[in-house]
């Protein structure tokens, strides 16, 4: 009892570190293999948090001190950020800078540089762009978080939606929400969406994802701009309002420990629904969303919109999702998918599913998809390529094989 005690609250503490980048991605025709590439790094320490890519470049960013190239003894010092080529595999030499704090947010920029986020001071308070070719600041971006870390990051061309426990985005108020220049960072005063009534400590936009004309939001928060949106909300981002969109799912509370429960989201490629994955503890026998991936229609309208399926762990956290079309990826700490009636039990019609699986998009059930992943905290981000799935962690084997946190399922 003392055990299980002890590794609830365990989880519940690392349950609420920030979420990465998340945008309507790369449409895939099929599943990925279940054997990962080999030449991918290996981060020798700590936790991927976000994953982007640039050009050719994938950019890797979490709370670690050091990596190395796939087949070498070599450890390379990094402070919380690198890169490698995509193709060979090998970490750029000429890119190592050093962050005061761990990175949550990568978003991919023009002109072969990187906006990353999180909780430091150094190079910049919490937000800042960078060039990959050395890794040095771009100067004419100016956009330093104050009062909370950046979370979030998601760029549509000229645009960047942050999102975290912010305040203020330079000089401008602005409460977890903003929308900036991604030339200057300046905050565009058009944009002022503001979440609020917090469950839990303060109010927190922990992840996003978007189309051309919608943001979906998730986070602490119970209101935006006044409307009630407990942890969900969809952004009209042609009007610059919030949507005609409301579900009380996420309503119900959850085990004590986790006053707001919405974890990883992501859209898909068509923009027609997006998926909520979420922590909480297990719910058998209830209708709450407590471990859970759920699939939402993105253009519903109301005030009491039901998901269109909901796949349960039975009481384990998921923390990513990816949607590519052909499969809905979900990754955390979780060991069955398919789990409804599990109470950290695997009950009737659960599959093994240990730290990552795949759903089927339309019938919401688990794919036949099974590489594993040492569970450990989780799986913190996914990346979709045109050449398949990237994923980070913290922890060393992925499809039965040695891949410290960062490695890549091809497309077949």
């Amino acid at each position: 009892m003392l055990a299980r005690r002890s590794a609830a609250l365990l989880v519940a503490a690392l349950a609420v570190l920030p979420a990465g980048t998340a945008q309507a991605g790369v449409r895939q025709p099929g599943v990925v293999s279940q054997k990962p590439v080999a030449n991918t790094p290996h981060v020798l320490d700590g936790i991927v948090n976000a994953i982007a890519l640039v050009g050719g470049t994938v950019v890797v960013g979490g709370e670690f001190s050091a990596v190395s190239d796939a087949g070498s003894d070599e450890q390379l010092p990094r402070e919380n950020l690198f890169a490698y080529d995509l193709r060979t595999g090998k970490v750029l030499p000429g890119f190592a800078p050093s962050f005061s704090g761990p990175v949550y947010a990568l978003a991919s920029g023009a002109d072969g540089t990187v906006y990353v986020g999180g909780s430091f001071d150094f190079p910049a308070r919490a937000l800042v762009r960078l060039s990959l070719t050395d890794g040095s600041a771009v100067t004419s971006f100016d956009a330093p978080a104050f009062g909370g870390d950046v979370a979030t990051l998601v760029r549509q061309g000229d645009k960047i939606y942050v999102g975290g426990d912010f305040i203020q985005i330079g000089s401008t108020p602005r409460t977890a929400l903003a929308r900036i220049d991604a030339s200057t960072g300046a905050v565009d005063p058009a944009f002022r969406i503001t979440p609020g009534d917090p469950r839990g400590a303060g109010t927190k936009v922990y992840a996003m994802a978007a189309t051309g004309d919608r943001l979906v939001i998730d986070g602490s928060f119970t209101s935006v701009d006044g409307l009630r949106r407990p942890q969900v909300a969809v952004i009209d981002l042609v009007r610059n309002r919030v949507a005609d969109w409301r579900t009380e799912v996420y309503a119900p509370s959850c085990m004590a420990v986790f006053p707001w429960y919405v974890r990883g989201l992501d859209v898909s490629p068509d923009g027609r629904y997006f998926v909520v994955v979420t922590t909480g503890g297990p719910a058998p026998g209830t209708r709450k969303l407590c471990d859970s991936a759920a699939r939402f229609e993105m253009y519903s309208r109301g005030d009491d919109i039901r998901p269109t399926w909901v796949n349960l762990t039975g009481g384990d956290s998921l923390y990513s999702v990816v949607v590519t079309g052909a499969a809905v990826y979900v990754g955390g700490h979780q060991r069955w998918l398919n789990n409804p009636k599990g109470s950290d039990t695997a009950g009737p019609g659960a599959v093994q599913r240990p730290g990552i699986g795949a759903i089927h998009p339309t019938t919401g059930k688990a794919l036949s998809w099974n590489p594993t992943r040492t569970r450990g905290i989780g799986v913190k981000a996914f990346l979709t390529t045109k050449s398949g799935l990237l994923v980070g962690s913290d922890t060393t084997k992925l499809g039965h094989e040695y891949h410290a946190r960062i490695g890549m399922f091809p497309l077949p």
